[in-house]
């Protein structure tokens, strides 16, 4: 078993992350050189409250997408989406930097360094721009002519 330095700024990080609501899989990418087991683990040996998920009445209702016949013809809009917003440092939204103000569509691998959200404004009453959130609610023939399979 592999011994984990937890240094006092490394504590300090992994409290402020778990206080701000990031899983213990995000708090361990954000750390780096930690498991999510190792997190969890510290959590538990530091007593920090658990966060209880938020009741129903509380959590933000997200938009019900009409279902589309598959007799529609209605022709899709074509999805144009917008490159990534680079914040004041020249670095874009992560992990670490994003808010409920942003969209939280994610660009690349969660297991690369380069991996981001794509951090423009959100549509209301959705976590995602407007080009990620028609990208993300597709109507359900759309979604099988993109994967290239034939509709009947």
């Amino acid at each position: 078993m592999t011994q984990i330095n937890w240094t006092d700024d490394r504590v300090e990080q992994l409290k402020n992350l778990w206080t701000e609501g990031l899983s213990a899989s995000q708090i361990a990418r954000a750390l780096g050189g930690v498991t999510r087991n190792a997190v969890i683990g510290k959590v538990h040996r530091l007593g920090l409250a658990g966060r209880a998920s938020p009741s129903r009445s509380e959590r933000p209702r997200l938009p019900v997408v009409p279902k589309v016949s598959m007799r529609s013809h209605i022709p899709p809009a074509p999805i144009v989406e917008e490159d990534p917003l680079v914040l004041e440092d020249g670095s874009h939204a992560t992990v670490l930097t994003i808010n409920d103000r942003m969209c939280r569509w994610p660009i690349g691998d969660p297991a690369e360094n380069e991996f981001h959200f794509c951090g423009r404004k959100p549509k209301t009453g959705s976590p995602y721009c407007e080009a990620h959130a028609r990208k993300a609610y597709q109507p359900q023939q759309q979604r099988r002519n993109d994967k290239g399979r034939m509709v009947g």
